[in-house]
């Protein structure tokens, strides 16, 4: 959120709060603060509503989310992600840990602000309601990121003690979400219409981002009928969510200079001069300023990009492997840099990128352990010119988006049996249109596909709108698509043995049995047995 800048006594007391894990609020006072007299401040509480904000979501959570699916490969270490598509992770993995705990953090959070707000004394009652509101949405959030993860969770809805967290079961995962759905339809009550906010609070929730992140739970469910529901409903109803349209720029959609644009339902935010992200430090090509390269889009991504015909490479007879880039789907080129790709360097000028092997610039392909790219590309969404000489950015990570409910409301009524050219042009041919495709075959609705024809295209253009937004691993896992998508060899370009192969990276694995959730943590197991049994495959 970009909101209000801790003060060092501030910060310190509220990590004292947050590394208590479960204790109860009974710790030494830190700085200027203690228990009894936080609360009499409305500001101090606001602060609390900020660390919320701040730790529901990150950049570096997208890009790590993205590298757990078939759009990303990193290359420099055997990191967390990778191990877990290369099917060698077990309880005692990291990633599995720092999810649950920072899950766990956010949710005291939630639970603290909740059980000390009507303490605040003079809080106008509207205000108290919304920042109320805000903080369930952000619950709420918090909860379906962890039930989509590890299935059935320890759930509360109030602040637990030391000793009650050594005992607490895990709660089913229908239960949880259950409780998510209702959070979300009555906080939509209560939440602002995007029309009602300005300057920096259109970065906080609003009932379009309630409604939307509805529809999402239940995509994640099958539950097809709410999803077309509930994405009608913010559709068709400007006047109650505000008004969302595509924003006319695919491309622009990811820089600083638009954001909040008609398109962002909700995005977490940052401030050059206040809170930033430097993910991209490792992603950019060398030529740019970047330290090197730790992650880059796999070829199976950029091959997923259709022509401009709307048919993909396997059906086009027109493509060339050995110019590969042409006449595709514009959106390749706003979110991978590849060989030829123009981008703008950080002092404003535009150059061209070269990463074939033997064109001599810091970009070219050497191998995958190289500190120049490992797969022939690099990430070109979320390029922010207006970082500075080490990539600390200030740009906004969107995570609900207009172009995500017309996705989502074309595949609830296709699945519905209810496509038809209106709802096509609606959704995806307007989704189209704004990425820059002009022809009829690729514009007009294909109602001559059968249903498997059909329901690729929809998964597809899925797949082209949202890359490297943080969300294809999840559509992977709710679609139970684990064995198609992420296992077998992940490729790079057409670069290997003198650019007649294309570059073979690692072989990964999915067990069907296993892997759509992952592990309690084993640190957590240690110290409660009332997690078991594990998910299966990871033994107890």
């Amino acid at each position: 959120m970009k909101h209000i800048n801790f003060k060092w006594s501030i910060a310190c007391f509220f990590l004292a709060i947050l590394f208590s894990n479960c204790n109860k609020m009974d710790l030494q006072p830190v700085g200027e603060y203690t228990d009894d007299n936080y609360w009499l401040s409305a500001g101090n509480s606001d602060l609390m509503v900020n660390m919320a904000y701040n730790q529901m979501y990150s950049a570096d959570k997208m890009w790590n989310d993205e590298a757990l699916s078939d759009n990303v490969f990193e290359g420099r270490s055997n990191t967390n992600q990778r191990i877990i598509r290369n099917g060698n992770a077990d309880p005692s993995l990291g990633l599995f840990h720092d999810e649950w705990k920072q899950g766990y953090e956010a949710l005291k959070t939630c639970h603290i602000y909740l059980a000390n707000v009507d303490r605040v004394p003079n809080m106008p009652a509207a205000f108290k309601q919304q920042r109320i509101a805000e903080i369930r949405f952000i619950r709420a959030y918090v909860y379906f990121r962890l039930v989509n993860f590890f299935g059935a969770v320890p759930f509360s809805t109030s602040d637990i003690n030391l000793a009650e967290s050594r005992i607490i079961p895990r709660t089913d995962k229908a239960q949880i979400l259950s409780f998510i759905h209702q959070e979300l339809d009555e906080v939509m009550q209560i939440l602002p219409s995007k029309n009602t906010l300005s300057g920096l609070d259109k970065a906080r929730a609003n009932k379009a981002a309630a409604c939307a992140l509805q529809a999402r739970a239940y995509l994640y469910e099958s539950n097809w009928q709410k999803v077309a529901t509930y994405t009608d409903s913010l559709i068709n109803n400007p006047d109650k969510f505000g008004s969302y349209s595509l924003f006319p720029d695919y491309a622009g959609l990811f820089t600083v200079a638009n954001e909040y644009n008609s398109e962002v339902i909700f995005d977490y935010g940052y401030l050059i001069d206040k809170k930033t992200w430097s993910k991209y430090y490792d992603a950019a090509p060398l030529s740019l300023g970047a330290r090197l390269n730790a992650y880059a889009p796999l070829q199976e991504l950029v091959d997923s990009y259709v022509m401009l015909n709307g048919r993909s490479i396997t059906e086009e007879s027109s493509y060339n492997e050995n110019n590969p880039y042409i006449n595709r789907d514009p959106r390749l080129a706003a979110t991978v840099v590849y060989d030829g790709s123009t981008i703008q360097k950080l002092d404003g000028s535009a150059t061209t990128i070269r990463t074939r092997p033997g064109t001599n610039t810091p970009d070219s392909y050497v191998n995958a352990a190289s500190n120049s790219t490992s797969t022939g590309y690099y990430i070109k969404k979320y390029y922010d010119v207006k970082a500075n000489s080490t990539f600390q950015s200030g740009l906004n990570i969107i995570m609900l988006r207009y172009a995500d409910v017309l996705l989502m409301n074309a595949e609830a009524k296709f699945e519905l049996g209810q496509m038809n050219a209106t709802v096509w042009d609606r959704t995806i041919k307007a989704i189209r249109t704004r990425a820059g495709f002009t022809q009829a075959s690729a514009l007009d609705y294909p109602g001559s596909l059968s249903t498997a024809q059909m329901r690729n295209t929809l998964r597809n253009e899925r797949r082209s709108e949202l890359a490297l937004e943080g969300l294809r691993y999840f559509d992977i896992v709710r679609w139970k698509a684990g064995t198609q998508y992420l296992n077998g060899v992940a490729h790079g370009a057409k670069f290997a043995n003198n650019s007649t192969a294309f570059i073979v990276l690692d072989t990964r694995k999915f067990d069907e049995g296993r892997d759509y959730l992952w592990s309690v943590p084993r640190s957590e197991i240690d110290l409660n047995k009332n997690l078991l049994p594990n998910n299966t495959g990871y033994g107890n």
